[in-house]
């Protein structure tokens, strides 16, 4: 495997772990007045070719925020209990928000190395060609 070939694959893991992450943020963000919902979170885990002599970034298991549930007071919900509250979700706009534009710059980051590794093999073949 060349190293065009490796610095491609590494960046292709990067983009498909950052658009997995975009995922399950715009889930967070469309669920977040869901009764009961909690965030979602993923990690990223670090996986090692050996035949390619490559470190790729992969997605670890998805997990649920087990911070506590908002209570909101609403009587007329159909899931209040006697008191009146209901559980709400735990997603907080404001993380969710910046959690994006951290995942939508990282995704950036990785298609520019990405256009550049190709540009430069790119280059590198009109070279040959002369």
């Amino acid at each position: 495997m060349s190293d065009f070939s490796k610095a491609l694959d590494v960046t292709v893991s990067g983009l498909k772990a950052q658009s997995q992450r975009l995922r399950h943020v715009s889930e967070n963000i469309a669920n977040s007045d869901t009764p009961g919902y909690r965030r979602k979170t993923v990690s990223f885990e670090s996986e090692y070719q050996t035949g390619a002599n490559v470190t790729r970034v992969e997605t670890g298991p998805v997990r649920l925020d087990q911070s506590e549930l908002e209570r909101i007071f609403d009587p007329s919900h159909p899931l209040a209990d006697e008191s009146g509250h209901f559980q709400g979700s735990n997603v907080n706009l404001l993380i969710e928000i910046a959690d994006a534009r951290e995942a939508q710059r990282s995704y950036e980051a990785n298609l520019k190395m990405f256009e550049q590794a190709r540009q430069m093999s790119s280059d590198l073949m009109s070279l040959l060609q002369k």
